[in-house]
């Protein structure tokens, strides 16, 4: 596979991982999304002042309000966070 292939199938596979622990394996919950943050993306909940703004981080990926955050919701985020980190997305 080629690096970029091995990305996405580690995206793939990363919510594959959380999602379902408490329902759908097709969507994360609240829970599910935290448990995923804290041990896939540390430096994002160690940056945040309080709870308050983990939650807000949180409801804040579930872009169609269902409570639930979706492959697609998913990826979007990791997306933006990439771009956030790489520095060239125009601003």
């Amino acid at each position: 596979m080629t690096n970029l292939e091995t990305a996405m199938a580690l995206l793939m596979k990363t919510f594959d991982t959380y999602a379902g622990a408490e329902g759908s394996k097709d969507t994360l919950s609240k829970a599910e999304v935290k448990t995923l943050l804290e041990k896939e993306m540390p430096c994002l909940l160690k940056a945040a002042k309080n709870q308050g703004e983990v939650d807000k981080l949180i409801q804040g990926l579930d872009f169609n309000g269902d409570s639930e955050v979706d492959f697609s919701e998913f990826v979007v985020v990791v997306a933006a966070i990439t771009c956030a980190c790489h520095d060239r997305c125009s601003k």
